[in-house]
């Protein structure tokens, strides 16, 4: 494939690929004899892994430190495990995060659902500065 259909096939632009092979996200890709970069089966999944872990909030010196160590071998397996739950702790914490903005965001919409009803806003102080905005117990 060449740069021009894979970044079709997956909604990036051509300088985010050379971006990533530039700096590590994925291996350099091999290159025609006049320079032109092609993308084969084993790049394009490289590119697919890349792409999947960025939308997952992967930094991406995380993903080229992943990819140097995958090219150092199999002696790398428990570095590359630690990293990867390294990376699984960071993405928890920013669901974790997510997950208290949609409680919160839950609670106002029912404050606002219960002052259309009866025509008065009122809030919870105590329940939203403890936390417990979005339970419902």
């Amino acid at each position: 494939m060449t740069i021009k259909e894979v970044c079709k096939q997956y909604g990036i632009t051509a300088d985010t690929l050379r971006y990533y092979e530039r700096v590590g996200v994925i291996p350099a890709v091999k290159r025609t004899a006049g320079g032109i970069r092609e993308y084969d089966e084993e790049a394009v999944r490289w590119v697919e892994s890349a792409i999947f872990m960025r939308n997952s909030g992967v930094p991406v010196d995380a993903l080229a430190e992943y990819v140097r160590l995958f090219r150092e071998g199999d002696s790398t397996f428990r570095e590359r495990k630690e990293l990867l739950e390294k990376v699984r702790a960071d993405v928890q914490a920013k669901l974790d995060g997510y997950r208290e903005a949609l409680q919160r965001l839950d609670y106002k919409i029912s404050r606002y659902d219960e002052a259309i009803r009866t025509g008065v806003l009122t809030w919870d102080k105590a329940a939203f500065s403890a936390g417990k905005v979005g339970d419902k117990k």
